[in-house]
């Protein structure tokens, strides 16, 4: 089968590698019909890159058709349609029975000190080949795949396996009362889907970015915007928008995006001269995080107010300011979204006849895999209009 593998820094090529089979009673064989690129998948591209092998099939935004299944599979059968969460969870063991889908404990990665594992998402999280590819195997048949209907788009559903509970589950954590102002930073795919959950709840939403095509499709729903290029500082806008008080809620969905910042640049760099073995262990004990977006977010939110973080960050060494967050009394909520706490939920909402999210229109770009290395790039650099890309396989 075809699939986009990682050969490197910077380096995602679309190769021929080995079906994947049937390993366990429990395992499905899935038929990618569409898979998504997720902002997570540039820190493969660059800086989780010591954490990478030649060869890794990457990818965890996946939806198809069932082709096989396990003999112990008694939920699915071929030709079902499914989506396939990021996180690779049991659905049964004391953290899922807690909704805690991120931390299972079958999963979990106890060599590196990781939660569950993740698809196409380095050692660091399981070395689980991804779902950029032709086919995937899924393990945990009954418990892992959400089944959905046949016919609507893809597009209708593809975003349950990452940004519609990650998004959904940083509107939760903000936990904002009826009415409330809600501010985003970053207005990429997270951020975007974010507001747009957040105004379908009736929240005043603030969202914060530098690009205008993004900022442009939240304003067409109804968002207030800011261009943090065009203010001195986004805590100053965000209270000249709040009656001087701050968000009730910010919400961090950028994490640690490093372009764009000279010194992580230029870190990253250095890194890449070194043995890999030293880059992991400098990546795990020394390592330091673009923190633009957080310090934004602890300025912008109000006193007594909640952070909700859905940006990823990966150093151990990151500097907080812990006078400011203890001052202003500040709550701080996030982690890796716990699809299945969520997905009902979410699956009611996306089988109602109107499309309340947008979601059949929020993807700007559908290529073919083959695509796979450019779209990495163009996606990175933020070119061509480019939030959110679907692979057709």
């Amino acid at each position: 089968m075809r699939a986009v593998t990682w050969q490197g820094r910077q380096d995602m090529q679309v190769i021929d590698v080995p079906d994947p089979v049937i390993e366990d009673p429990t395992d499905v064989i899935v038929e990618i019909t569409s898979t998504g690129l997720c902002g997570s998948d540039l820190h493969l591209y660059d800086p989780l890159t010591p954490f990478m092998t030649d060869g890794d099939v990457v990818g965890h935004e996946p939806m198809g058709i069932v082709r096989e299944v396990g003999s112990a599979v008694a939920t699915l059968q071929a030709g079902d349609r499914v989506v396939v969460p990021f996180n690779i969870s049991c659905g049964s063991c004391w953290m899922c029975d807690r909704g805690l889908f991120s931390q299972c404990e079958t999963t979990q990665n106890r060599e590196s000190g990781t939660g569950a594992s993740l698809f196409g998402y380095s050692k660091l999280y399981g070395s689980v080949p991804g779902g950029q590819a032709e086919l995937l195997r899924v393990p945990f048949g009954d418990k892992l795949p959400i089944k959905v209907p046949h016919g609507p788009p893809d597009d209708r559903f593809l975003f349950l396996s990452d940004v519609l509970p990650t998004a959904w589950q940083a509107v939760e954590y903000a936990d904002v009362e009826d009415g409330g102002t809600l501010a985003v930073i970053g207005a990429g795919p997270i951020g975007d889907m974010a507001a747009r959950i957040a105004m379908h709840r009736g929240l005043d939403v603030i969202v914060v970015d530098n690009v205008r095509e993004r900022l442009a499709r939240i304003h067409g729903r109804g968002g207030r915007t800011i261009d943090h290029s065009e203010v001195d500082g986004v805590g100053d806008a965000i209270r000249a928008m709040t009656d001087g008080r701050g968000a009730d809620a910010v919400i961090d969905a950028v994490g640690m995006e490093a372009h764009g910042s000279p010194v992580a640049e230029v870190a990253q760099k250095a890194l890449a001269l070194l043995p890999k073995k030293v880059q992991e262990k400098m990546m795990l004990t020394a390592g330091s995080d673009r923190l633009a977006a957080l310090m934004s977010a602890i300025d912008s939110v109000r006193r007594g107010g909640t952070i909700s973080i859905s940006g990823v960050y990966g150093a151990p060494t990151d500097p907080l300011p812990m006078f400011q967050l203890f001052d202003k009394q500040v709550q701080i909520r996030m982690g890796q979204a716990n699809v299945h706490r969520w997905s009902d939920d979410i699956l009611d909402l996306l089988q109602q006849d109107e499309d309340v999210l947008g979601v059949e229109s929020f993807a700007t770009h559908h290529l073919p895999l083959e695509d796979a290395p450019e779209a990495y790039r163009k996606f990175r650099d933020k070119e061509d209009g480019m939030v959110k890309v679907v692979f057709t396989p």
